[in-house]
């Protein structure tokens, strides 16, 4: 089977206007959207669309015209201009639900040929609101064996940023090592730098138990630490950006928050 797990470190490091630097320890699962189903019935661990100690929800992704996770993406990646007939395998990077709570602050799908060359990849950002937007990237740099694209935001993130920041993706291939970096720019300047590296592991029953005990209701943890950090924020004075305050600078947002709604006449 192609799916893995990978045990993590994220960083992030915010360089303005005040800088403010942590890290934590996290698991992902690499997760073969066509295996999904046998995954399901191999393990006790982990199940797909049903409660267990880990499970995937094609719900808990961005929903379009298909039930299924795979669907939609592709979906998504046709509608940015790439062609999905050639694509024949997605991986997905991705928290699970862990005992049934998922906050899953952004996940990674990787798409390849019937060569195993890839294709595209998509980052799936989701914000404390639950809403979500994909970012396409389609420009391979083979010399670093990564994706790139730094695009406008246009996505409500973090209410200590105004919605003028660029996005910076760099999405390695993941194999044995893990490295992702998702900056925020300001202008041509960096103004947040968030890496996500890690290394896989075989995805079993053993390795999902350990996975829990290592790192605890993982999901639950990281919304626990989104606060407190913007807490730590707060107290250090930096100026507030309110979500209802531009909803002209959040476009192709899904399961769109009622702050960017038209209001009824």
């Amino acid at each position: 089977m192609n799916s893995a797990l990978y045990h993590c470190r994220v960083m992030h490091h915010r360089l303005r206007p005040k800088v403010h630097r942590f890290a934590y320890g996290v698991f992902y699962l690499w997760l073969d959207l066509d295996e999904l189903d046998a995954l399901s019935a191999r393990l006790r661990g982990f199940k797909r669309n049903r409660w267990s100690l880990f499970s995937f929800y094609d719900s808990d992704h961005i929903v379009k015209d298909s039930r299924t996770a795979k669907a939609n993406v592709l979906q998504t990646m046709q509608e940015a201009g790439v062609n999905t007939a050639k694509i024949t395998r997605v991986m997905l990077l991705t928290f699970p639900r862990v005992l049934g709570y998922i906050f899953n602050p952004v996940c990674f799908y990787y798409a390849f040929d019937a060569a195993g060359d890839p294709v595209a990849a998509v980052a799936e950002v989701t914000n404390t609101f639950h809403e979500q937007k994909p970012y396409v990237l389609t420009e391979f740099e083979a010399e670093h064996d990564r994706f790139r694209l730094v695009t406008p935001k246009h996505f409500y993130v973090s209410p200590f940023f105004g919605l003028e920041l660029k996005f910076d993706f760099k999405l390695r291939l993941p194999g044995e090592k893990l490295e992702i970096h998702v900056d925020d720019q300001d202008g041509d300047e960096r103004a947040l730098i968030t890496t996500l590296t890690g290394e896989r592991r075989e995805m079993t029953d053993a390795s999902l138990l350990a996975a829990f005990f290592k790192y605890p209701l993982v999901t639950l943890r990281v919304i626990f630490l989104i606060h407190w950090h913007a807490l730590r924020l707060w107290m250090k004075g930096l100026h507030v950006y309110r979500k209802a305050d531009q909803p002209e600078l959040q476009r192709e947002v899904y399961r769109p928050h009622r702050s960017i709604l038209p209001t009824k006449p």
